[in-house]
């Protein structure tokens, strides 16, 4: 057990990157609400519907 070492964390290297709050504050809201959009409130072409809409209506069939 005394022989163990840990290992290092992989997720950044002990390496910090320095950003402007403000420009990745915009950024990553920018690629939310895009997916958000493109995911969620734009129908769907082949049939028209809305996920939420295809989900209600197919618990509406399986409820008989």
């Amino acid at each position: 057990m005394a022989d163990e070492q840990r290992p290092e964390p992989v997720h950044n290297h002990g390496r910090i990157d320095q950003v402007d709050l403000q420009l990745e504050m915009q950024r990553s809201y920018l690629d939310y609400a895009m997916s958000v959009i493109v995911g969620r409130a734009l129908p769907d072409v082949r049939d028209g519907l809305k996920p939420v809409h295809r989900r209600v209506i197919y618990g509406m069939y399986d409820g008989g």
